[in-house]
């Protein structure tokens, strides 16, 4: 990508200049945009953590109602699945994430979410839309809707589904498990949209391949010999023996991984201690661990647990430190169907412009939406779309800055060209899978 070159920035900037006269949009967007502006305002004033979403299930299915999808809610949990039939055709399944993050909004929007509520451990957490599923809800509220506008236009069968706990990355499988492809209409094709400061609002982003990064979640629980922190010599200090693995973890990346495979480690937290002169008997670190090749993947997580037992019995720890790999908080790497990236980008490019459609890089982030195209045996892809005002992204590149991204506190989403390519993007590709369906010979 040239995000921070010069010529980048003055192309973004001539773009940001003639970007009114670009808007190519489906038919019937305006008379709707301002019920999707309401549900967007809503949506993000009032958030829903992961297996909390109950009144976001709920609008999510009275928007498909009010569309005439025949609708089944508590799929999987909260999931939603709104179902439209218009004779003999392909069916194409349209997926939307719903839940929000324990962060604290920061934005200082005037509908910026002042939401807490108790998380699963029973604290009180802030809220916030700070990955812009809020924006993914309208733009799939739209789609629905002028999709069923349209009917005239294609032939087939639609799925709208609505997921639960996408950031605990569990929604999918859970839906897939309660029977979302037996009970409903199983696709031939997935579809799904995620919002990105990559890219200007107003474009979308296609990524053949590999698209999002599998991901693994580590716990590392380092037991020591607890004393006073003055006798230091009569103890073993498990805080310094996890400080010296946050740094020596570091070194997998670095100096075991071929350069050309991407992986990131990251230690989030460092739980240990109680009292400044009290040495603990226990310190626990929490990894993410991010791949996108399984050998990559079972290489990192081995790494992992050698460097943190070697650690522990360099420091002297009366025992194994207990390493957790969850298999709960476990995505896989979310690949986009090659042969169909190129299908919708040619499509695309020709409903909504050249300039609104363009290749862009993968990203180290994580998502389980690759879970249905897997487990339907179909292909999927999940295009991006541009969240940052055009301007401001042409300013960014151009001082080589980045913008808050997603999962950010001050992440804010201009709104109205973000949620009108979304809605374009999925109408325009859903109608493009009706009208020439895609060739599982080719795929």
């Amino acid at each position: 990508m040239d995000r921070f070159s010069t010529k980048g920035a003055a192309f973004w900037m001539m773009m940001a200049a003639a970007w009114p006269a670009l808007a190519q949009q489906p038919a019937g967007l305006d008379a709707i945009y301002p019920s999707l502006d309401a549900l967007y305002l809503d949506l993000h004033r009032n958030p829903e953590l992961s297996n909390q979403e109950e009144k976001t299930a709920a609008k999510m299915a009275a928007q498909l109602r009010a569309s005439g999808y025949e609708v089944t809610e508590k799929i999987g949990g909260n999931g939603v699945v709104g179902v439209l039939k218009n004779g003999a055709g392909p069916t194409v399944m349209i997926r939307t994430d719903m839940d929000a993050l324990p962060v604290k909004e920061q934005t200082k929007l005037a509908y910026a979410s002042t939401v807490t509520v108790r998380d699963k451990a029973g604290n009180t957490v802030p809220v916030m839309h700070a990955c812009g599923h809020d924006i993914h809800m309208a733009s799939w509220a739209g789609a629905a809707a002028l999709l069923a506008k349209s009917k005239d236009q294609w032939h087939g069968t639609l799925v709208f589904i609505g997921q639960p706990a996408e950031e605990t990355v569990n929604g999918a499988n859970d839906m897939v498990r309660d029977g979302l492809l037996t009970r409903f209409p199983k696709p031939d094709v997935v579809l799904g949209i995620h919002d990105t400061n990559f890219i200007p609002a107003g474009v979308v982003g296609i990524v053949p391949g590999p698209a999002s990064a599998a991901s693994n979640s580590v716990d590392i629980t380092f037991y020591g010999k607890g004393g006073h922190g003055a006798y230091p010599h009569a103890t073993v200090d498990p805080l310094l023996i996890a400080a010296r693995t946050v740094v020596t973890l570091q070194s997998i990346v670095a100096r075991e991984i071929n350069p050309f495979d991407p992986a990131v480690v990251t230690v989030g937290t460092f739980h240990g201690g109680t009292k400044r002169n009290i040495i603990s008997d226990e310190a626990k670190i929490e990894l993410t661990v991010r791949s996108y090749k399984p050998e990559v993947q079972k290489h990192l997580l081995e790494s992992i647990t050698r460097i943190a037992k070697a650690e522990a019995a360099a420091g002297g720890a009366p025992r194994e430190p207990l390493v957790v790999i969850d298999p709960k908080e476990a995505t896989e790497v979310v690949i986009n169907d090659v042969a169909l990236a190129g299908q919708l980008e040619a499509a695309l490019k020709r409903q909504m412009g050249e300039a609104k459609v363009k290749q862009i890089a993968p990203t180290p982030a994580s998502e389980d939406f690759g879970v249905y195209g897997r487990v339907a045996g179909v292909p999927s892809i999940q295009l991006r779309v541009g969240a940052i005002e055009p301007g401001l992204f042409a300013q960014a590149q151009a001082a080589g800055t980045v913008l808050p991204s997603p999962h950010s506190p001050f992440f804010a989403p201009d709104r109205e060209p973000t949620i009108r390519a979304g809605v374009s993007a999925l109408t325009f590709a859903a109608l493009e899978l009706f009208q020439h369906p895609v060739s599982k010979a080719s795929h």
